[in-house]
């Protein structure tokens, strides 16, 4: 299967006619090539973006079109479902990103942002979804793949390219993550946060503290809030041990402290 990322947006840019220019970016998920498109804002249209990929493709292997940004998400859709590709929304992009990073410094524009997104703010977790308790711990590297990569639970998210030895950590480095005891709502929480897609947890800040989780292509949920000193120093200490392991991180929903049964582990990433 081949994994493909695309872009669209307008840029900073306008034609001989003064019409805002829209550009198409299409390249491989490994950055092994790109493809490139521009036409005024008023031509853009699933259409135009469908025969742009048919342009693009190399071959007629079945394909995934990776998909970023929100405004795009609906459009590359529609065009991808006229060439029966399937389209995902995910944040991780990284050969788009950087791709979009280098065009941008040909525009000659200081101010202009290829990635931002702007994002709403953050919601709190449906009552019913609260668990009893919550904690932050660390586990290492090697542990986190022996204890929750192989281990039959329901609900396990743990993509390769998140894994410690891609990012070159040594099996006793240690990875700081959350715990939430869901009690009896456990398996309901994880499959909500499941269907949300979890991107990464996030200290929010002090009067009240809190862990914000980033989740979809830009929504925002506040997951857990505190009061106390002592709490919030492990917020920091859980942010600083994020910039040691590549913001690497992980949050598991669990019944209870017993260790027995687990209902959902995510390997998570900050950017």
């Amino acid at each position: 299967m081949t994994i493909l990322q695309a872009d669209i947006s307008s840029r900073p840019q306008q034609n001989e006619h003064g019409e805002i220019l829209w550009e198409l970016v299409i390249c491989a998920a490994d950055g092994g090539w790109y493809h490139t498109a521009i036409c005024p804002q008023k031509q853009v249209n699933s259409d135009w973006i469908a025969a742009q990929i048919k342009l693009a493709m190399t071959d007629d292997l079945h394909k995934i079109i990776q998909v970023f940004r929100p405004q795009s998400f609906g459009l590359i859709q529609t065009a991808g479902a006229k060439l029966g590709i399937e389209v995902v929304a995910t944040r991780r992009t990284i050969a788009l990103k950087k791709l979009l990073h280098q065009q941008a410094q040909s525009y000659g524009n200081s101010n202009y942002q290829p990635l931002l997104i702007e994002s709403p703010p953050p919601l709190p977790i449906p009552d019913y979804l609260v668990g009893d308790k919550w904690q932050f711990v660390t586990l290492t590297a090697g542990q986190l793949v022996s204890d929750f990569a192989d281990r039959p639970i329901p609900i396990v998210s743990m993509p390769d390219y998140l894994l410690p030895p891609h990012w070159g950590l040594g099996s006793n480095v240690a990875v700081p993550g959350v715990i939430i005891y869901g009690g009896r709502q456990s398996m309901r929480l994880a499959r909500w946060m499941a269907e949300i897609a979890p991107v990464s947890l996030n200290y929010l800040g002090d009067d009240p503290g809190g862990l914000v989780l980033d989740a979809g292509l830009a929504d925002r949920w506040v997951m857990l809030t505190f009061n106390d000193p002592e709490v919030s120093q492990a917020a920091k200490l859980f942010e600083a041990r994020k910039l040691l392991v590549h913001g690497l991180h992980f949050l598991l929903v669990t019944p209870d402290d017993s260790g027995i049964t687990n209902s959902g582990v995510w390997l998570l990433q900050s950017n």
